[in-house]
Parts: structure tokens; C-alpha cells; sequence
């Protein structure tokens, strides 16, 4: 192994990495169950629309205690204001190493996102970059997440079938067209799969799947078979399992419990390392996973603005 090479262990294998991809992993409290102990991540919420609409998805209120994804106390415009934002955090809080764009919305539906990833990037390329998806438009983004250096993709995959995904999605919006059941999911399937998933994975992007488990009888079945598709034959890093947050179409099922959540990764781990630590970040979380700091930095920038 060249000598510019070091190694990091997945599924029980040291895979070769170059020193920058390594700290991709290694700096990213997603992608290390060891650096979400030292290092942050900073979402920057400027992407409110979505471009598809999930069973399980509501974005319509707000509470400080909340923490889920598609939850913000505000978005950020014009993008400007998530520079400001950035350069807040890397002055009071150097151990933040991640910007990631998470919504609440679908990042890649919106402008706003991109003109905001060029801003940062161009005052702070050393910070990684991630983004936050369903898929749908990642095939034609991808050369232009690229271009700023985007490392980091999170690609929400609730199912490799469209019959499951049609229980899961109630429409999705795609070049102005509105589509409805199975053929939303099909079309939602194959951009998130050899669409978006496959051309990062080529772009040397590292890829999370978070995948909602939805019992019973929705998706709860069928997980490890996402976990075998992504892992085991398409190259996806690595894999988290988020119980369902019962609301909208889905407010009666009764979500799985930790221990139905921990067999289910245990099912899945043969086929792709797993994210056993996730927090369920809001979208605007700043800070290490489970330490948010979001209150406090918005509240110092609306003081300065005050000064």
C-alpha cells in the first residue's frame, strides 16, 4: 500500500484511503461513532421546499425540544445569511468540522442550497461538505455538489420496491409533473438508485442511506433487503436505521421500539457497517450529536445585529 494511503475498518476490513477521504470519515460525527464525541456538524437551513411528500413527513410547527428531521426554527435567506452563520460557528465552536444542508425541505429542490454550498466553500474549503437528500434530483446535481466538493451524502431509501414505496409516499413532484402512486414510486426508485446512489459512489462520495422504519407490515420487513442493495452491491458506506416519528398519514402506528430497532440493525450488518448512534437532527442543529448549540449561536447573531 502506498505510503500516502492509510486504512480505515468497514464491515471488518481495512479499506485504503487517501488522507482526505479518511478524514471524511474520521471528522464526520455521521459517518464515526468515534467523532461524534469530538468533532460537530453545522446545519445551515436554507432549502424550505420539497419535492416529494413522505406519509410520515410534517414540517408545519416548530418547538425548541423537538429534535427531528425537517425542524427549524427558521430558514436562512438569503444564502448570505448561512455564511454568516458558518463563520459564527468555526469562531466560537472550531471543533464544528461538517456544514451540512438537511433541509427542512429537499436541499436539491431549491437554489438556495447551491448558492449557499459556493459561498461556504469558497471562504472555508477545509470544512466537509454534506448534504441531506431523498434522491429524487441527485442524478442531475451531482456534478455541481462535486464542484464543491460535497464528500458527504445522506440518501433517505425507504424501500427497493416500488410496491413498498407506494404505501410510503403520497406523491412525487418531478420537472414540473406531479405523479401518484406506483409509478411515483418507480420513478422516485430509479433516480435514488442507479440515478443518484451509483453516480456518487463513482464520484468517491461517501454515501449513508437512512432508511425509516415503518411497522407493521409498511417497510419493517424489507430493510435488510435495502441494507443488501446498497451495501452489498452498490457501495453505499454505511447505513441507519431511523424508527418512524408517528404524524401525519402515519400518526397511528405505533413506532418500533429500541430493541426492535437494535435486531434490525443487527439484521443488517452483514451486509453494510451500521450507524448505531444517529440523534435524529433537526435541521438546523449546530454542535456535537446530542450537545446542539443552535439556541445559543442564533441568539448571539441576533445580538450583534442589534450592536
Amino acid at each position: 500500500m502506498a505510503d500516502e494511503y492509510r486504512t480505515a475498518t468497514v464491515q471488518g476490513r481495512e479499506v485504503p484511503y487517501d488522507p482526505e477521504q479518511l478524514r471524511k470519515i474520521s471528522e464526520h460525527p455521521c459517518y464515526s461513532d468515534k467523532a461524534c464525541h469530538a468533532f460537530g456538524r453545522c446545519h445551515v437551513p436554507v432549502a424550505p421546499k420539497c419535492n416529494i411528500q413522505c406519509n410520515y413527513c410534517i414540517r408545519d410547527f416548530d418547538c425548541v425540544n423537538e429534535s427531528r428531521p425537517g425542524v427549524t426554527s427558521r430558514v436562512l435567506s438569503p444564502p448570505e445569511e448561512a455564511l454568516d452563520l458558518v463563520r459564527n460557528v468555526v469562531r466560537e465552536y472550531p471543533y464544528v468540522k461538517v456544514v451540512g444542508i438537511a433541509g427542512p425541505g429537499e436541499p436539491l429542490a431549491n437554489p438556495e442550497t447551491f448558492e449557499a454550498l459556493k459561498l461556504i466553500h469558497e471562504e472555508f474549503p477545509h470544512l466537509i461538505m454534506c448534504i441531506s437528500t431523498n434522491g429524487l434530483a441527485l442524478p442531475e446535481s451531482i456534478e455541481e455538489l462535486a464542484k464543491y466538493d460535497v464528500g458527504n451524502v445522506t440518501v433517505t431509501l425507504n424501500a427497493v420496491d416500488p410496491a413498498i414505496g407506494e404505501k410510503i409516499y403520497s406523491w412525487v413532484e418531478y420537472d414540473g409533473k406531479k405523479y401518484h402512486g406506483r409509478e411515483a414510486a418507480e420513478l422516485l426508485l430509479a433516480q435514488q438508485m442507479k440515478g443518484g446512489i451509483e453516480m456518487a459512489v463513482a464520484k468517491k462520495m461517501f454515501v449513508k442511506i437512512n432508511t425509516v422504519y415503518i411497522p407493521p407490515g409498511i417497510n419493517d420487513e424489507h430493510i435488510p433487503e435495502i441494507a443488501k442493495k446498497v451495501g452489498g452491491e452498490m457501495g453505499a458506506f454505511t447505513f441507519n436505521v431511523i424508527p418512524l416519528i408517528p404524524q401525519y398519514k402515519f400518526a397511528a402506528i405505533t413506532p418500533p421500539t429500541p430493541k426492535e430497532k437494535r435486531e434490525m440493525q443487527d439484521r443488517c450488518e452483514p451486509y453494510i457497517k451500521q450507524m448505531r448512534h444517529c440523534a435524529r437532527c433537526r435541521a438546523d442543529a449546530i454542535g456535537k450529536l446530542g450537545q446542539d448549540v443552535q439556541s445559543c449561536v442564533y441568539q448571539q447573531m441576533k445580538d450583534e445585529k442589534k450592536e
